[in-house]
């Protein structure tokens, strides 16, 4: 007779990782702890049962195969263990990015590089190249080939690079015209100016989180996250041109009706 825990896995495991959370958060570790084992206990026997019943069934058994890959890992992986983890059963490509932020530590997703103009623009800042980068590579070894293709697409020589802490021990060809935020050495006028504009890129950024896609990525697999990071600056640009052109057509409309206004009626015909 089967009890009321192997009949009722989803719920117990829903309520076990829901009470994993809060406990968690209030820095229960020992119950926390309590709950993961609950988890792996279910998960574990979830998977000798299916290995049990889909035995001799072939077909079944290579539907099957890669979805249990995947459970197997995650019943198997630690938390500080060293290697590739798997963090997304439905997109086994998502990374732990570091943020070193006290309100948010990590993040999961993929990293994704944006550059945008320095200089205020009265249409708003346009997004000159934005690029996605799987792998969790450091931020500062992708700077010398973000900056050659951003040079390679507006097909301009960029004078000076702004970029944030992240970017310290970069690869650039010209290191002493990339400059970090909270840089003293080197620092005056013009640039000193245009480093504290550097900050203006993080609305950029905001909007591609909120209004496009950027926060979170619909399309499936590597190819979609790049594919996502692309689409999300088009669409801002996009914006902003809609923006400009909707103002155009107010002053036209507007010229239009002065110019009525003031045009003398047509006399009747006698």
């Amino acid at each position: 007779m089967e009890t009321v825990e192997r009949r009722w896995p989803l719920r117990i495991a829903k309520r076990a990782a829901m009470m994993a959370g809060r406990y968690a958060h209030a820095k229960q570790f020992k119950r926390h702890h309590r709950q993961l084992r609950l988890l792996r206990s279910r998960l574990g026997r979830i998977i000798r049962d299916l290995r049990r019943k889909i035995t001799g069934q072939a077909e079944i058994e290579a539907v099957l195969q890669w979805p249990l890959a995947r459970a197997n890992q995650i019943l198997s992986q630690q938390q500080r263990q060293r290697g590739w983890k798997l963090y997304s059963f439905h997109a086994p490509e998502v990374e732990c990015i570091g943020k070193g932020k006290a309100s948010a530590p990590y993040e999961f997703g993929v990293k994704a590089s944006i550059v945008t103009t320095n200089a205020r623009a009265p249409g708003g800042q346009f997004v000159l190249h934005a690029m996605a980068l799987p792998g969790n590579p450091y931020d500062g070894h992708t700077l010398g080939a973000v900056i050659a293709a951003t040079e390679t697409l507006t097909g301009r020589k960029i004078e000076r690079a702004y970029v944030d802490k992240g970017y310290r021990g970069h690869d650039t060809t010209n290191p002493h015209r990339v400059f970090i935020s909270g840089q003293k050495r080197g620092v005056f006028g013009v640039i000193k100016r245009e480093l504290r504009r550097r900050s203006a890129i993080e609305a950029v950024i905001g909007h591609l989180k909120t209004d496009g896609h950027l926060g979170r990525c619909y399309l499936k697999g590597r190819t979609g996250d790049a594919a996502n990071a692309i689409l999300s600056a088009v669409g801002h640009n996009l914006r902003l041109v809609l923006a400009w052109l909707r103002i155009l057509l107010r002053l036209f409309l507007l010229a239009l009706l002065q110019a009525l206004a003031l045009s003398p009626p047509l006399k009747e015909a006698s």
